[in-house]
């Protein structure tokens, strides 16, 4: 039985990360991607460390919590931190989120494999509706999707999503004796030491890395708020729900994501837009009565 707490989770996490990627992409005029990335870790972990240790409840993780946060830590906040706001400066904020966010892709098969979990075929009709949403907005019709930069961006956001896949699998087979919040500082800081090696090597500051005073506001808000909110929103999610539908929730965040950068960036809005983002809600609904 689905909980109407577990769904208010993911529709917090759906609308922080959807909107994440219009400001990510606008602070990409006075930033560089990994550096951007690496600002995110590093104040999610100061901002949930700070409020945590207030609480006396910042400790170092135990031995059965250390599966779930090397998972979250390395894949979901680390690889796919990487390739995600790598990605963002090759293709529009809009088909970004799209992207990012498709574990549909990868969960549900996973979820049968791995987990051994049962789906039911009303929700791999929901599965089918939600990629076919996904389809619409970034197939090869859409706009950019014959340049080879924006191609090597969709590839490297399918390896993202495939990552985040992983990294709920990791906490779904190796459930964490505490609350995964009281664990975020830590795969915070993991998620750290991939990226500043990187962003050292990608980006050096000689060469023009780091950040402006120009993103400084995108920088709090994704990471004071986007990061420790919605990264805590999105593991409890893909932790409480099953895959299947966890995967299609998922998919919201595209559809903000789109409507976000249509308004506020000015990215057209076609016939695409409006056809996958019916797919996408009607793919939610028909999963969560399945």
């Amino acid at each position: 039985m689905i909980r109407w707490a577990d769904l208010r989770l993911l529709l917090v996490a759906v609308t922080l990360f959807g909107g994440a990627w219009p400001i990510t992409k606008s602070a990409l005029g006075d930033a560089t991607p990994l550096w951007f990335a690496v600002s995110r870790t590093l104040l999610g972990a100061s901002m949930v460390g700070a409020i945590l240790a207030v609480q006396g409840k910042l400790r170092f993780p135990v031995r059965q919590d250390w599966p779930a946060v090397l998972g979250v830590g390395l894949l979901q906040l680390g690889g796919y931190f990487a390739l995600t706001h790598l990605a963002v400066a090759l293709v529009p904020a809009g088909r970004t989120a799209v992207l990012a966010n498709v574990t549909i892709f990868w969960l549900v098969p996973l979820s049968v494999l791995v987990l051994k979990e049962q789906v039911s075929a009303t929700r791999w009709v929901a599965a089918g509706l939600g990629l076919a949403g996904v389809l619409a907005l970034a197939g090869p019709w859409a706009a950019g999707a014959g340049d080879q930069g924006t191609l090597l961006g969709h590839v490297m956001l399918l390896a993202a999503a495939f990552l985040w896949s992983w990294a709920i699998i990791a906490t779904r087979l190796f459930p964490p004796q505490r609350p995964m919040l009281e664990n975020l500082p830590w795969c915070f800081l993991l998620g750290a030491m991939v990226l500043v090696p990187m962003a050292l090597i990608r980006e050096p500051f000689s060469a023009g890395g780091g950040i402006g005073l120009g993103a400084l506001w995108q920088v709090v808000v994704i990471g004071c708020l986007v990061a420790p909110l919605g990264t805590w929103a999105v593991i409890e999610a893909g932790r409480r729900l099953p895959g299947s539908v966890a995967a299609v929730g998922f998919l919201l965040a595209p559809a903000i994501g789109v409507i976000v950068s249509t308004l506020w960036l000015g990215e057209p809005v076609g016939w695409d837009v409006i056809i996958g983002g019916a797919l996408i809600a009607a793919s939610v609904v028909v999963a969560t009565r399945g």
